[in-house]
């Protein structure tokens, strides 16, 4: 399931609705398949996650975290079987569902709901604009003073909490979602691509690549929504590979960007 939508056009959930402002609706177009599917990019092995540095509340016993944990997941038969040596309380402090598994997805501190702040041209590197910790961050030149920035992140499905059997045998959902800016830098101004990825995190076992086009009407510097959910993809994931591109263009000041925010990996029993 793919969309791309305006935040205009949203009123709460997952479920698509027609937009208030069809003209500024933007159009998905997928890029043309390649002969074969396009390798993941090789990046280090992605680190642990931090554990957030608050005080630690009084934990559940391990009858009273299975009890809360299934009442919020609400999986499949009403019921999990844990592999040995994984316990509710461990799962409970570790919320690997329903949660975003991307590192800082939010860098610029950029709120959807307002149209993108304006901003000159800079000459500053994007590391020093905002908290990029967790993304690696790369340039590709393009032609007419254009060029890409491309971020992307490798999750780690085990070392967030997920667990062989969960993954294999249920398959639960696997959402991706960005909201990139509607800059008029070019037609378009944004690229998505991920892969979910074996063991050897070199083995495709699905993936989605999307490159929208913005209308160009309406007003400029809102935010569009891009979204994908993976089904029923086979057995042996253990990596998602995320990778988006937005635009640059140089100019006298400096370079101009294409700001996006709100990136996020999440893991769901489908309802």
């Amino acid at each position: 399931m793919e969309e791309v939508r305006d935040r205009h056009a949203l009123r709460g959930g997952m479920e698509a609705v027609e937009p208030e402002e069809p003209e500024e609706t933007a159009n998905p177009q997928e890029p043309p398949s390649p002969p074969s599917p396009p390798p993941p990019p090789s990046l280090p092995s992605p680190s642990a996650p931090e554990s957030p540095g608050l005080p630690t509340p009084e934990q559940p016993s391990e009858a009273h975290a299975r009890q809360l944990l299934l009442e919020e997941w609400g999986p499949p038969g009403g019921s999990l079987e844990l592999p040995p040596g994984l316990t509710w309380k461990l799962l409970f402090l570790r919320r690997p569902l329903y949660r975003n598994l991307l590192r800082s997805p939010n860098p610029e501190g950029i709120n959807i709901y307002e149209p993108a702040p304006r901003t000159r041209p800079t000459q500053q590197p994007l590391e020093t604009l905002g908290n990029f910790q967790g993304w690696y961050i790369k340039t590709e030149k393009l032609q007419h003073n254009l060029s890409w920035t491309v971020k992307q992140q490798c999750v780690d499905l085990l070392a967030e909490g997920l667990w062989e059997e969960l993954l294999d045998d249920e398959q639960p959902d696997i959402t991706v979602m960005d909201w990139y800016e509607d800059s008029r830098l070019d037609v378009c101004v944004y690229e998505l691509h991920v892969w979910l990825l074996a063991a050897d995190r070199h083995t495709v076992i699905a993936q989605h690549h999307v490159a929208p086009r913005t209308s160009g009407r309406g007003t400029p510097r809102h935010w569009f929504q891009v979204s994908h959910v993976f089904r029923q993809y086979g057995p042996g994931v253990r990596f998602v590979h995320f990778l988006h591109k937005t635009k640059n263009r140089m100019e006298p000041g400096g370079l101009r960007r294409t700001r996006v925010t709100d990136s996020s990996v999440s893991v769901q029993f489908r309802e």
